[in-house]
């Protein structure tokens, strides 16, 4: 794998070196064409997007309903789509989950929206099915929201950017850049696309290589791949911080489309000759092996043969990945699974988005057929990504062979992919062709003392693990012959259970509510100063928004803002959520906090003391670079519910986090100076004079003062980067809820 750090030509199905930008060539890519089609500001650079299509699970869809009913919804404008594959199992909570699918299907009804039942196909499995056409583009409450492998250009957003939609706004951004993925070669047999993605992922991620960029996948070894392995590898892209992906398309992708009866959503897509890319990386597909991410992020990937080679140095860099995140709150050790040499496995998984797809279980009942995964530890649940796919393995012989072998066949849930299903016992280790593997992902609670871990690895290295009964094995090791079933879609499974509205309304439909389902709290505007408390304080590397909220059993919570806000950090910083509402509510400690700090404040300078006493009160978190993973827009409501007025941070891991402060009404200031010797500490208070004007005058920073606990002063400097003329008015409003409803 090469990455080209100079811009690139491709021309002739070659990519060359460019010897300077070109702004004629970059209007050649697959995404300018896309993304103009799709702008309505009239200004190529500064994007207002109108999206064809909308998509939302049963985690996320209540939150951004009841934001669009409170700022005046009256019908889905476009279609929208209401998935329940995060909460299907309405396992917890009492009645909470499947009021919220009450809630999804009546509102489905009353605003004309479609509703996709639980166990009936995960969210993007049925945007690929149902929704994805060449040349549209689609926006989802999902940070896996990707379809570029169709055609589609799709983004994962916060709850925020989708109520835009269904209010008739635009989701704003400026002109990204383009990467090209350049492919050549075609994968060995064994070699799947979460190798591939793997591969990509450890090689961009901590460079930022394609931070809020699209990557745009070209070249000659596309052709060698089928529509489903670059529906594997394209899912995967939203691990490297991108903006969204495209891919272009050929008669593989046509027989998708004509496979489930949608043949006119398909035109072919592809780059003009002589398209200009920002970047680009060379990846020859034929170079490519089983790879595994290891704890705590996909970025920490290795070939498996390079682990069984050097397990002793490979386990000891994840065992101080653990100390970094952990400290000494758990005793972390992968060592006790190495047995006679080897890497014995707990657990593994093939599920979701990612690993759920017809063909990577086919390969996996491949290689498992005629096979035993023992009676020990080791088990191996699978879960189809849809119903149809379910019924095809089930008449085409894959489940017979997967449940000879061993393996537990489940229906289509995202569970094990955010620790709400298959959580591993304390201190195992799971396997997992899902998407993501950050700290307490798969479930595991550090302030119980509790920690298990997970790896990424593809279908076919996981099923070749379990055929060697659980130690870590590459399907490369395993001479298969794989069948290369083929696929068969029937509709009439959706037909016969999903509520499609064809985009009919019906007002006279009466909602149906739950005692969990809570409306928002009122908020403030912004004041013209402000007074924030440092109520956290993070120096990982990256601060991951299942850190921020957890998944798991808070799941059952997000429709409830009150209920889910006694959540927030309360598995990085069990004392964050005490702190925080001691300064919403004013506590007697805090107003003598605030006296002092007013103190100090006036001896610093003159009429200060007064105007900090005045100003508005919240609290903050300073984290190196948060938002790093899912699109939860709760990472931020949160901390808003909970009084938080801004987010001190070194950068933002990611361009939807930093969308999702704004739209709740938080400042998501900038600290250019690292975070070794800090102004403010933990428990200290900040005081930022004139932060309106700042916003409504578009100043490109403003002074802080912050008050250290021996009276102290520190002046420093915040900015906020680039904003909008509607995200300064939503923040000066205190939310996006405040803004439209005026």
């Amino acid at each position: 794998m090469k990455l080209w750090q100079t811009g690139a030509i491709y021309e002739n199905g070659k990519l060359s070196p460019a010897a300077g930008a070109s702004a004629d060539g970059a209007k050649k890519t697959i995404a300018y064409s896309i993304l103009q089609k799709h702008n309505t500001s009239g200004d190529e650079s500064k994007l207002k997007i109108k999206f064809d299509k909308i998509t939302s699970h049963d985690i996320t869809y209540v939150g951004i309903i009841q934001t669009a009913r409170a700022s005046g919804l009256e019908k889905f404008p476009i279609p929208y789509v209401l998935t329940n594959c995060h909460n299907s199992l309405c396992a917890v909570g009492g009645t909470i989950n499947d009021d919220d699918h009450m809630f999804g299907l009546t509102c489905a009804q009353k605003y004309g929206g479609v509703y996709v039942p639980p166990h009936q196909a995960v969210i993007h499995q049925y945007a690929r099915e149902m929704l994805a056409e060449c040349g549209a583009m689609i926006l989802g409450s999902d940070s896996h929201t990707r379809y570029g492998a169709l055609g589609t250009m799709a983004i994962g957003e916060g709850g925020g950017e989708l109520a835009k939609q269904l209010l008739g706004k635009t989701y704003d951004v400026n002109y990204p850049g383009v990467v090209a993925i350049y492919l050549t070669g075609a994968p060995v047999p064994g070699v799947g696309p979460q190798d591939v993605a793997l591969a990509i992922i450890k090689e961009v991620f901590a460079s930022g290589f394609v931070k809020n960029k699209v990557m745009e996948f070209i070249g000659p070894g596309v052709a060698n791949l089928s529509a489903d392995f670059r529906i594997g590898v394209d899912v995967m892209t939203t691990e490297t911080t991108c903006l969204s992906s495209i891919w272009e398309t050929d008669g593989k992708v046509e027989e998708w489309y004509a496979i489930h009866g949608r043949v006119g959503a398909y035109k072919e897509l592809k780059p003009a000759a002589g398209a200009y890319y920002d970047g680009a990386i060379e990846i020859d597909l034929s170079e490519i092996r089983p790879m595994i991410a290891m704890p705590f992020h996909p970025s920490c990937a290795y070939t498996i043969e390079e682990v069984n080679k050097n397990l002793d140095d490979v386990l000891t860099d994840a065992e101080k990945r653990a100390k970094v995140s952990f400290g000494d709150k758990v005793d972390f050790n992968l060592h006790n699974k190495i047995i006679d040499g080897k890497l014995y496995v707990d657990q593994g998984i093939i599920a979701g988005c990612a690993g759920g797809g017809f063909e990577n279980i086919c390969a996996a009942a491949d290689i498992l057929k005629g096979k035993d995964s023992g009676n020990g530890k080791f088990v191996l649940s699978v879960y189809p990504a849809s119903m149809p796919v379910y019924m095809e393995l089930m008449k085409n012989g894959a489940f017979g062979a997967l449940i000879d072998a061993g393996a537990v066949v489940k229906t289509a849930f995202c569970g094990p992919c955010f620790g709400a299903g298959d959580t591993p016992a304390n201190g195992a280790f799971s396997i997992r062709h899902s998407t993501r593997n950050f700290p307490n992902r798969e479930g595991s609670k550090i302030q119980n003392g509790q920690l298990s871990s997970v790896a990424l690895m593809d279908a076919r290295s996981i099923a070749a693990t379990a055929a060697n009964k659980g130690f870590l094995t590459a399907a490369t090791e395993f001479d298969t012959e794989f069948s290369g079933k083929k696929y068969f879609f029937d509709k009439a499974i959706y037909e016969k259970r999903v509520y499609d509205s064809k985009g009919v309304a019906h007002p006279e439909v009466e909602i149906q509510f739950g005692p969990n389902i809570k409306d928002w709290p009122a908020m403030k505007p912004l004041s013209d100063d402000l007074l924030i408390k440092i109520v956290s304080e993070i120096h990982d590397p990256v601060t991951t928004t299942d850190e921020l909220i957890p998944s798991g059993e808070t799941s059952s919570f997000r429709s409830n803002p009150l209920g889910l806000a006694e959540f927030t950090l309360s598995r990085r910083d069990p004392a964050y959520v005490g702190r925080a509402k001691a300064v919403r509510d004013g506590s007697e400690e805090v107003k003598a906090e605030v006296k002092t700090a007013a103190a100090a404040l006036e001896k610093f300078s003159a009429g200060y003391g007064a105007r900090a006493e005045a100003a508005g009160l919240g609290s903050s978190i300073f984290a190196v670079k948060p938002g790093d993973g899912s699109a939860r827009e709760q990472a931020a409501s949160c901390q808003k519910v909970l009084g938080g007025w801004a987010n001190i941070a070194n950068e933002y891991a990611t361009k939807r986090y930093r969308s999702n402060l704004i739209n709740w009404g938080m400042l998501p200031f900038l600290y250019k100076d690292g975070d070794k010797n800090l102004p403010f500490a933990n428990g200290d208070y900040v005081f930022i004079p004139d932060v309106k004007k700042m916003v409504s005058e578009k100043l490109p920073s403003c002074k802080a003062y912050a008050v250290k606990a021996d009276g102290t002063v520190n002046e420093f400097e915040l900015s906020t980067g680039d904003l909008t003329d509607d995200e300064r008015k939503i923040i000066l409003a205190g939310c996006l809820i405040n803004f439209y409803r005026g």
